[in-house]
């Protein structure tokens, strides 16, 4: 009878859904592999280390690049952490942006003691893993200048660390580091390998690969025998003079622009007092300006520019205002920086700002306009559609030392200056540097002789087992399906 071979084909039908269910069920899902987008590594390198390099031995100092900043006086944080992540196996790489610079014995204009670091990266996986640089330094005993990519200076103490399954943002807190034979050769041999370095921590943004999506219209392949259309032979070029017209092409013209950043961190030991046991305070950012970590960014900018000439005028926007000291709601330390503008002439540039807040003694104040700071500008040039400066150096002037109070006298070298207008208005700005969300109280990294917890704190994760109650409804499903079969076939041959 026909009936009952469609109830077979029917009961096949629910038998291998039911079976592909079961199969989800048992077969633990696999996230697809993610990609770091943002993020950042602390790190105080040694503090013994930095100490020695400023004191009274070494008198020397060390500086940032690239975008590096400082937290709480003595670690340094690298930012805009990119890289891979593999939540099967845990594997984490992150390579990190911003570099330190150390420098002291100084003879004669030459350093003994000469080292830079940059493109930090953590490797880190099963149980283990390792830190890396870009090291350029000088030997102690010979002199010798070596460079060298992606050293492993240290081994970081991930045992017990399960980084499987992860997603969202990861963070390593307080994870113990070894001077590697590497590093300990980098640094100069200034230290043995096995060393114990400060512990670092690190906490970066995972985002989940994007499954692709099909197309809703199929692509259509080109009929390689079609022949493209000619353009018509009366239609003139777009690029041919109009007969009469000289060929040689205009002079540039001034360029208005309406967009534009402008980055400058003031000067790190301020901010550092700012922030620091005396002062006791912070800072506020208001009307379109942001913190970048190593400094602030005032955006947008108006203005123009000569190409002609390589002349400069910029007025960008947003206010820093700086306090501390406090004592009975009033502020000893109060100063306002808004609305920065440069200027460039003859190749020489100057950096302006409105300066509000109170003087040393109390005295309230506002001054528009204030000029605060000289630079070259000789090699200003526009590139890609930005004019675009990248860490000049900048000097203090005479009025700049009175807006700070006279903590720092004309001449001192402040913070370098960064800035970037779009003279074509489709051109990107640089970005800021990206260092991922704030994770406060971020669980510290176990020792492998420790108890094994894990230090990954992880959100929107998307692997792990199929819940034991999935298995339930599929199996009650499964349940549900045999019992309609088994009435239907009742019914049927009844």
């Amino acid at each position: 009878m026909p009936f009952p071979r469609r109830l077979r084909r029917l009961a096949a039908t629910l038998v291998a859904a039911l079976a592909a269910l079961l199969t989800l069920a048992v077969v633990p899902a696999v996230a697809a592999p993610g990609t770091v987008s943002g993020g950042r590594l602390d790190w105080g390198i040694k503090h013994s280390f930095l100490s020695y390099v400023t004191g009274p031995i070494a008198k020397g100092s060390w500086s940032l690049t690239g975008g590096a900043a400082t937290v709480g006086g003595d670690t340094f944080r690298f930012h805009s952490a990119t890289g891979s992540y593999d939540p099967e196996s845990g594997a984490l790489a992150a390579a990190l942006s911003g570099g330190v610079s150390f420098r002291g014995h100084e003879s004669n204009g030459s350093f003994a003691l000469d080292m830079k670091l940059s493109r930090f990266t953590v490797k880190a996986g099963p149980g283990s893993g390792g830190l890396y640089a870009d090291v350029v330094s000088k030997a102690k005993d010979t002199g010798a200048v070596s460079s060298a990519s992606q050293v492993k200076l240290a081994e970081l103490g991930l045992g017990g660390i399960d980084l499987r399954g992860q997603g969202g943002t990861i963070t390593l807190s307080g994870v113990p580091a070894t001077l590697t034979g590497a590093g300990a050769t980098a640094f100069g041999n200034f230290y043995p390998a096995g060393t114990e370095l400060d512990p670092l921590t690190l906490s970066v943004n995972v985002k989940a690969a994007a499954a692709p999506t099909p197309s809703a219209t199929p692509t259509v392949p080109p009929n390689p025998s079609a022949s493209p259309t000619a353009a018509p032979t009366d239609t003139p070029s777009a690029t041919a003079a109009p007969s009469g017209s000289p060929s040689a092409s205009p002079a540039a013209a001034r360029t208005e622009f309406a967009g534009g950043a402008l980055d400058w961190g003031v000067r790190r030991t301020f901010r550092d007092y700012v922030t620091g046991t005396v002062a006791k305070g912070g800072w506020q950012l208001d009307g379109g300006a942001a913190d970048g970590g190593a400094f602030f960014r005032w955006t947008p900018a108006k203005g123009s520019y000569d190409p002609a000439t390589g002349e400069l005028a910029a007025a960008f926007t947003g206010t820093v205002r700086f306090r501390g000291m406090e004592s009975g709601g009033a502020y000893g330390l109060d100063l306002g920086l808004a609305d920065p503008s440069v200027k460039v002439t003859g190749g020489k540039g100057t950096l302006a700002a409105d300066v509000s807040g109170k003087t040393a003694d109390g005295e309230a104040r506002r001054l528009p306009g204030v000029v605060l700071a000289t630079f070259d500008a000789a090699a200003l040039k526009p590139e890609g559609g930005l004019l675009k400066a990248v860490e000049l150096p900048l000097a203090l002037t005479e009025e700049g030392s009175r807006a700070f109070g006279g903590l720092y006298p004309a001449g001192t070298a402040m913070d370098p200056l960064s800035f970037a207008v779009a003279l074509d208005p489709a051109a990107v700005l640089p970005p800021l540097p990206d260092l991922g969300p704030a994770v406060p109280g971020a669980p510290a990294a176990t020792p492998a002789s420790a108890s094994a917890t894990p230090v990954a704190a992880a959100s929107d994760s998307s692997g792990g087992w199929v819940p034991a109650a999935a298995v339930g409804g599929v199996l009650a499903a499964g349940a549900a399906a045999g019992a309609v079969l088994l009435v239907r076939r009742r019914r049927s041959t009844s």
